[in-house]
């Protein structure tokens, strides 16, 4: 397993074909100041380039997957962050703080790979918004889910996070109140995929990217922008993106290489094109 040292606030590492990205701040439950957030932003980049990773599994040190950002830093009890030295150059005068946490929360949603967030503990505000932007959540039996942003504080396009996964009234509810949701409640309403005992929980998450990552990566890819068409367009124009959409994976040497293995009776070889 290879692994990035130069990172400060998560961990990187890539096996067979999975990259695993684990925030790493422990000691304040893993709560998100910028350089966390950034050096996230650059894994996932270098997970979405690397050929030889076909899934990303975004973890967490410690017993809580996130609090949320850094409350501590955003009202500067804690050392100058690099949001405002990012605010010095050029780029940063242009973009605010906020808008440039939304991009890179955006850019895993819409990474061409697949992505399983491994949820254990407390995974609260910003930290469920981090979950949620991945495709599949594999939780253990002692997570926690909440967002309790109406108790202290504004909030944004961040709270069409809830209806997408709820629907409008368990999101107007879960909002409201602000309690926490269990791991088992959260698969009865639909949020998480699997609910696993947790000394269980790294295992569950890397079996499933396992047998994702099995997979042919091109049609992966591709059944994962039709599940997007299917929520976002008509009917109608979703048939037709579809199409076009598969082509190229029809066209593909990989389309010949599955029927292939199927007849020999053998383990398909993807190349990825």
């Amino acid at each position: 397993m290879s692994g990035a040292a130069e990172f400060q606030t998560i961990r990187y590492a890539v096996g067979e074909r999975i990259a695993t990205i684990t925030l790493n701040r422990p000691q304040v439950r893993n709560a998100q100041n910028s350089t966390l957030i950034l050096e996230l932003d650059c894994a996932m980049r270098r997970a979405a380039a690397d050929p030889q990773v076909h899934v990303i599994v975004l973890a967490a040190a410690g017993p809580a997957f996130s609090a949320g950002h850094d409350l501590k830093a955003v009202v500067g009890q804690e050392a100058p962050d690099a949001w405002r030295q990012l605010r010095r150059t050029p780029e940063g005068r242009l973009r605010h703080e906020r808008e440039l946490y939304l991009e890179k929360c955006l850019y895993i949603y819409n990474l061409p790979k697949p992505t399983i967030a491994q949820v254990q503990g407390a995974c609260v505000a910003a930290g469920l918004m981090l979950a949620c932007m991945c495709d599949l959540i594999v939780a253990a039996d002692d997570a926690q889910f909440s967002n309790p942003v109406l108790r202290m504080t504004g909030a944004g396009v961040e709270l069409l996070v809830e209806p997408w996964e709820l629907g409008q009234r368990k999101a107007k509810e879960f909002l409201f109140l602000g309690d926490p949701i269990d791991a088992r409640e959260a698969w009865r309403l639909g949020l998480v995929n699997r609910v696993v005992p947790s000394r269980d929980l790294h295992g569950a998450a890397q079996e499933l990217a396992e047998t994702i990552a099995a997979n042919a990566p091109l049609s992966v890819r591709a059944a994962k922008k039709t599940v997007y068409l299917a929520a976002e367009r008509s009917r109608t124009e979703a048939w037709a993106e579809a199409e076009r959409l598969w082509e190229p994976v029809y066209l593909s040497e990989d389309a010949q290489e599955g029927p292939r293995a199927f007849r020999d009776g053998r383990a398909p070889q993807w190349r990825g094109r």
